[in-house]
């Protein structure tokens, strides 16, 4: 419809809405004259006032001047409804009230939807009243309100439910923000239980955030099938109450296209419905907003929703193409079915490393023997009604969820079975192709190379490092070579039972050794790939270079790099500026050159920030202009940006393009956790460093930037116990034990922090006087006094100091400090806004300043 003829709709409306409800139509009638179309629109929306009624809300046509309200004598305390006692009200609406009440046979809580004493002679109502308790009672779903009961009460119509001990999706939000992983739960749970309505033809027709319940635990319940529409099926079922063309059912924001226009439905206007319900959990506003009814209808009619990229918080774009096809005007252009759209939230919630150990969500998706499994159960409902219902229902998910589950693997490095001739290119660079063409499969998550290439020892257990990474199955292989071939077997472990479930074996030859780990690389995937019945993107392996010297180097510049020391850093830009002399179009060793430049800026203050910073960014420039695709480059240009530019919008662009390119890269989540903490959104930065962590679990640099995240959200107690847990992983990790004293102290146990200081100094064997001279800093001046005399007798960063001082309640000589750190542009600037230890400073007008100045660069 064209913006003038709506305009024309909802003038006529509004002003039908000022007369009595008796003089509308004629009204309508009389306006609209010949212009039928015209009549239909506008006798749409009139029809959706009459209709929008739910027992727990007040409808909202209760808004319209001219409806009556009509008074209802609530039910006391202890009054008994057949073997139903009230314990007290706890809803009402348009028809009636719902009440907590306890059922004193089975000793059980229920709710009681009792109702109104005045719409009992209204046989339509009725029959809506009771459509909802039959449509309910032909579902058996845990994520669907249970039915124990329809009955009848001093002539009035009551049904009995399962009591749901939590709060609606709507009181959630108003409550608080949820976290991505939380509002794909939400959307999984809701759709399983979609799934199974529209399995026997039930179109819900009113999923709003009110008819959607959360418990506690988590499991989700849809309520409220009061105006649930029957489709033809097997069943055989019709509604007892029938929509006629052009009658307008349900609550306008979340109407479908053909919804609000009063056209037949079917089981998408429920997808789209959930579209709206999913945009509204992300974005915490309707996409089709409106100060009126049909402000919103024709909003929903002729506009677009705002993009969620620019709202203001990070979204997968994976999550905003969902959304779209969830509301896309065109019926062809949306989800088909609602197991359509579970499966892409269900393969969205894998590639984000979903979190949630939630047992509630349910696959929806049917393979075609679980189909018939399903038609069938359907069938024996009526038969033998709730009992095979229950039995077909749990085989059905029960299949359904192991093949959804995805499993983890690790690639060890080969192993030669003649320790003589050793060559890393065979050992790890097999396991790097092979790393690389499973991760495309979407069965599996697979451990990256920096996690597994520490198994190069020819003792290792393939199960002990299984267990260690915590995966479901490992790929541990052994080669041998002879006269210009290698032979290859490799076996597949299962880590839960310690058996050998594949093996496979292979004879190629070494003369072009790329071309022998592509061939290993892909017949070995193609194996695992029938084996689990996955399915693959086909990748051709990017290696980046077609010089084996070179390829050499590269996998020694990211040995020596993974360590995150300067030491470390400073033997990866040798080997990675080798591996460019030989080949200076080897884009992966450019960003490995711009990463290894980062970590030597950043060590000290010896070292000059901005050329290694400059470094840095040409050898991203050069990265990116021979492969814009690199997720390696574009995690270190979000760094740099962050780091080293105070660019934080650009920073954010190019951490998403690294996960977007890259989304098992444990790297790139985890610069992206230290971005979302330096803009203070702490929950999306844990729930990053999650992910990384999950990729690659046995990293500890990723579980102490857990320990990091949660400190900066000034979670102090949980901070101080990962601290502790990546110490007893690793005793000599000095940077969690520092970390771990300077959290002590934030939350006020500086004893303890002296204690943990001390005993670092012990462990790393400092002499009587060092040790002498902080104690006598802690008997004079506290713990301030001990973290000064580090900053004197370290090379630590001059933000640092300021932090340190600001403690001391020196602010002059803190903010000397943070101006050489500006100067200097160390990294700490970019936490400016969010470091705790210089909170003393925030009320001086010097540091709205120096933060104006950081943030508008």
């Amino acid at each position: 419809m064209a913006d003038e003829s709506w305009q024309k709709v909802r003038e006529i409306f509004d002003l039908a809405l000022r007369l009595r409800p008796e003089e509308r139509r004629g009204f309508v009638k009389e306006t609209c004259a010949a212009d039928k179309t015209l009549f239909v629109e506008v006798e749409s929306l009139l029809s959706s006032l009459d209709n929008a009624e739910s027992f727990m809300e007040t409808p909202a046509v209760a808004q319209v001047a001219d409806v009556i309200e009509v008074e209802t004598t609530k039910l006391e305390r202890g009054t008994r409804l057949g073997h139903y006692e009230i314990i007290e009200q706890i809803g009402e609406g348009g028809m009636g009230e719902v009440y907590l009440a306890k059922d004193t046979r089975l000793n059980r809580k229920v709710a009681l939807k009792l109702l109104a004493a005045h719409i009992t002679e209204d046989k339509n109502r009725v029959s809506r009243f009771r459509q909802e308790a039959f449509a309910t009672s032909a579902l058996n779903h845990p994520n669907i309100v249970t039915i124990y009961e329809i009955g009848s009460w001093q002539n009035r119509d009551f049904i009995a439910t399962e009591f749901i001990d939590g709060m609606t999706l709507r009181s959630l939000l108003q409550k608080r923000k949820l976290l991505i992983d939380e509002i794909l739960n939400i959307a999984l749970q809701t759709a399983s239980a979609l799934a199974a309505a529209h399995g026997v033809g039930i179109v819900h027709r009113d999923i709003k955030p009110e008819n959607i319940m959360i418990r506690p635990d988590g499991l989700v319940k849809v309520l409220d099938f009061g105006i649930a529409k029957y489709r033809p099926t097997e069943t055989g079922r019709k509604a007892l109450v029938e929509t006629e063309v052009g009658e307008v059912i349900g609550t306008a924001a979340y109407m479908s296209p053909e919804q609000a226009r009063g056209l037949d439905i079917d089981s998408q206007t429920d997808i789209w419905s959930l579209g709206v319900i999913l945009y509204e959990m992300i974005a915490r506003k309707l996409p089709f907003l409106g100060k009126t009814k049909s402000d919103r209808i024709a909003a929903i009619l002729e506009h677009e929703p705002v993009a969620l990229t620019k709202i203001g918080r990070t979204v997968p774009p994976q999550l905003q193409q969902i959304v779209n096809r969830a509301l896309a005007k065109d019926k062809k252009e949306r989800y088909a079915e609602v197991a359509e759209m579970a499966e892409d939230l269900h393969l969205l919630r894998e590639m984000t490393g979903g979190k949630s150990s939630s047992r509630f969500i349910l696959p929806v998706r049917k393979s075609v023997t679980s189909r018939r499994a399903y038609l069938f159960a359907v069938f024996a409902v009526i038969v033998l009604f709730v009992g095979a219902i229950a039995l077909s229902y749990y085989f059905y998910t029960a299949k359904s969820r192991t093949v959804a589950e995805k499993k983890s693997i690790a690639v060890l490095p080969l192993k030669p079975i003649n320790t003589a001739n050793r060559d890393e290119l065979y050992e790890i660079g097999v396991a790097d192709s092979l790393i690389h063409w499973l991760g495309s499969m979407r069965a599996f998550v697979v451990r990256p190379l920096s996690a597994t290439r520490k198994y190069a020892d020819i003792e290792q257990d393939p199960i002990a490092a299984g267990k260690e990474q915590q995966v479901d199955y490992v790929l541990a292989s052994n080669y041998q070579m002879a006269g210009g071939k290698i032979r290859i077997t490799s076996q597949l472990f299962n880590v839960a039972t310690g058996q050998i479930e594949e093996t496979y074996k292979s004879e190629k030859e070494t003369s072009n050794i790329f071309a022998m780990q592509d061939a290993i690389a892909s017949e070995v995937g193609n194996i695992l790939l029938a084996r689990f019945a996955a399915t693959s993107s086909s990748p051709t392996i990017r290696r980046g270079t077609t010089n084996e010297d070179a390829y050499r180097l590269y996998l020694q510049g990211m040995y020596f790099y993974d360590n995150k020391y300067k030491a470390g850093a400073l033997k990866s830009i040798e080997a990675f500026e080798q591996a460019l002399r030989i080949d200076p179009n080897y884009a992966r060793a450019w960003a490995g050159l711009a990463h290894a430049h980062r970590v030597v800026g950043n060590s000290d203050r010896v070292a000059n920030t901005h050329q290694e910073y400059q470094k840095s960014i040409e050898a991203i420039d050069k990265a990116l202009a021979l492969d814009e695709n690199l997720s390696e480059a574009q995690s270190a240009a979000c760094e740099n940006k962050m780091y080293y530019e105070y660019d934080f919008t650009g920073a954010e662009l190019s951490c998403l393009r690294a996960i977007e390119l890259d989304p098992n890269s444990a790297l790139a989540h985890q610069i992206y956790s230290r971005y979302l903490i330096s803009r203070g959104r702490f929950d999306e930065a844990i729930d990053e460093i999650k992910t990384a962590i999950d990729l690659e679990p046995t990293s500890l640099f990723n579980h102490h930037m857990y320990g990091v995240s949660l400190h900066y959200a000034r979670r102090y107690p949980e901070a101080v116990a990962q601290f502790k847990q990546v110490l007893a992983m690793d005793e000599g990790f000095s940077i969690a034990d520092y970390w771990l004293y300077i959290t002590l102290a934030a939350q006020g146990d500086e004893l303890e922090a002296f204690e943990r200081f001390m005993s670092r100094l012990a462990f790393g064997k400092a002499d009587e006087a060092t040790i002498q001279a902080y104690q006598a800093a802690y008997q004079t001046f506290g713990w301030p006094g001990v973290m000064r005399k580090r900053f004197e007798n370290t090379n630590e960063a001059y933000f640092l100091g300021a932090a340190y001082n600001a403690q001391a309640g020196n602010k002059d000589q803190a903010f000397e400090y943070l101006e050489k750190s500006y100067q200097r542009r160390e990294m700490w600037m970019a936490y400016l806004q969010v470091e705790p230890r210089l909170d003393p400073l925030r009320d001086d007008p010097r540091y709205d300043e120096l933060v104006r100045r950081v943030e508008s660069k």
